[in-house]
């Protein structure tokens, strides 16, 4: 039976210092208010404008807050209280969105898990966020998401419903249909309104890259979350005329909340579904909808662009201006956007933890095309410093710190990391830049030990630990490997056991019977008789990371 004991998210939250907490406050940046408040008073506003639309569904603000708290007060039958976690494993639906909206009315905490996470990372999460419910489509790209739902939650400890999205829901599994349907009681929204969390309360738990491989969990309070969506906004010129296209997969908070689909929403904008984001499907759609604004990675933006080229009559008119990040955009992509596709290119650099940079749809060429933008609140701090914490000299590269009122002070009972990840307050990110003199950051590298492959960061550790189960590896070493598709994918170095050869098709068998994300699956296989150390005797990833580029070049 699960454990009916829940433990509050609240007491894990590190609070900023009281002096910076009152001026956030004095400035209004922090507004003691609910996220589910604010979009009840948006949707209330407009109560008849379209704001969601996915296919052939098209939801009013009124029909999306009555699902919203319909949904709300049925898990709260279901035993389901304000702080209780819920892990949500869908692709992009609308159903998404009018669940993610119900927990913020419950007070409820969404966790948005990706679809290409597998039993090893779906087992993990519940476990760490003690969540009370999972959501999944019961099939999706063939895979049986209903099926590793059901045995995950009866291995967890806490959970206790499997909600599914689709037709063949189980018995005793949930249907998300039904449970998201209008509310049968018009004044049910009144009881949530009368009774909303605190601006100071968690709403959400992000996923962040982990050391071994599992997500770090981001607690996000609904003071800093909403700061920080209103302030993005603002900056990207959101509002009511505003029509954002959903491309990217939505389990990541880049699509959500910089300033994304909830940034729109809040605006009082218009959110369109993209199932994919290929240009077969983003194209029709920014045509049909009169998209003017989206969120990609560079990855996409390749594929765009090669589709553009060989289909020049496609009507991208109304597109705005593009969002890239995630991963550094080439320049020289970069440079085609607005002569190819016809609209500006905003860059962005950010991370769940907090800290967002964008640059300005007014800023000359040189910042767009040559910058990842700069922060977006003027209370931002950022402290770039060396190996040794010392903070280096103006323009040179170094390891970025920071801190601010959006920017979490620690990890989601993570101890351990957070003693290696926050030092006096501020937010140690691994990430590799350089302050311009104008504000503007140039993204040299990073740090940590993770290979962005197309946006999704994949723990080097975690592969590592997954070769060294194949009996014939003795020593592994994963490092990035430049992909011109997706930015990078894995190399992995092994020293074999003597005598014993080695398949890259035995690593991947170990992942995938473990139920690891296919994603993290390394790309190639690279062998040696010893793996090079530094003076300290750790494996030297940097003479790794110089033996690729020199085998790309040979």
């Amino acid at each position: 039976m699960p454990d009916p004991t829940v433990t509050p998210t609240s007491h894990a939250i590190a609070p900023w210092p009281a002096e910076a907490a009152a001026r956030y406050v004095a400035k209004g940046y922090w507004e003691g208010r609910s996220l589910g408040s604010h979009l009840a008073d948006t949707a209330r506003r407009t109560p008849d404008a379209v704001c969601l639309v996915d296919g052939s569904v098209r939801l009013t603000f009124r029909e999306l807050l009555s699902r919203a708290d319909g949904a709300a007060e049925r898990l709260r039958a279901l035993g389901v209280r304000p702080d209780d976690r819920i892990l949500i494993q869908l692709p992009n639906c609308w159903e998404f969105v009018v669940f993610t909206v119900a927990c913020f009315r419950l007070g409820a905490l969404p966790v948005w898990a990706l679809t290409e996470h597998r039993e090893h990372e779906i087992s993990g999460l519940l476990a760490h966020t003690e969540a009370r419910a999972v959501v999944v489509p019961d099939t999706h790209r063939g895979f049986d998401h209903q099926a590793l739902a059901a045995k995950a939650v009866a291995a967890a400890r806490t959970a206790q419903h499997v909600i599914v999205a689709g037709d063949d829901v189980w018995p005793g599994h949930l249907s998300l249909r039904e449970l998201i349907a209008e509310a049968d009681d018009p004044g049910v929204g009144e009881r949530f309104d009368a009774a909303p969390p605190g601006g100071d309360a968690v709403v959400t738990l992000l996923l962040s890259g982990g050391t071994t491989g599992l997500p770090k969990l981001i607690p996000r309070t609904n003071d800093d979350l909403c700061y920080l969506m209103k302030r993005a906004a603002e900056i990207c010129r959101f509002g009511p005329d505003t029509v954002y296209l959903a491309v990217l997969p939505v389990g990541h908070g880049f699509v959500n909340t910089g300033p994304g689909i909830l940034g729109a929403l809040l605006s009082g904008g218009r959110v369109v579904i993209g199932r994919s984001p290929s240009p077969e499907t983003a194209f029709p759609l920014i045509e049909r909808e009169r998209v003017t604004a989206t969120s990609v990675v560079p990855t996409i933006v390749h594929r765009w662009l090669e589709h553009r080229a060989a289909h020049p009559g496609d009507d991208l008119g109304s597109l705005r201006f593009m969002q890239v990040g995630a991963a550094r955009l080439a320049p020289e992509v970069a440079r085609r956007i607005k002569p190819e596709l016809g609209c500006e290119l905003q860059q962005v650099f950010g991370m769940g933890e907090g800290l967002l940079c964008l640059t300005r749809l007014d800023d000359p060429a040189e910042v767009v095309l040559g910058t990842q933008g700069r922060p977006v609140s003027p209370d931002d701090e950022l402290l770039i410093v060396d190996e040794d914490g010392v903070p280096v000299a103006d323009g040179e590269p170094g390891i970025l710190l920071t801190r601010g009122p959006y920017t979490i002070r620690n990890y989601y009972r993570l101890p351990e990391v957070n003693a290696r990840s926050f030092r006096d307050g501020w937010y140690v990110t691994g990430d590799v830049v350089q302050l311009r003199p104008d504000g503007n950051l140039l993204v040299v590298g990073r740090e940590k030990d993770f290979i962005n492959r197309g946006g999704e960061k994949i723990s080097a550790e975690e592969v590592e630990s997954f070769a060294r189960e194949v009996p014939a590896v003795r020593e592994a070493a994963a490092v990035a490997l430049p992909d011109p598709e997706y930015g990078e994918v894995v190399c992995l170095y092994v020293v074999p056991v003597a005598g014993q050869p080695v398949q890259l098709t035995e690593i991947h068998a170990v992942m995938l019977d473990a139920g690891a994300a296919k994603f993290k699956l390394p790309q190639r296989l690279i062998v040696v008789d010893a793996l090079p150390l530094t003076g300290v005797g750790k494996v030297d990833k940097k003479a790794l990371r110089a033996d690729v580029a020199r085998r790309l070049t040979t």
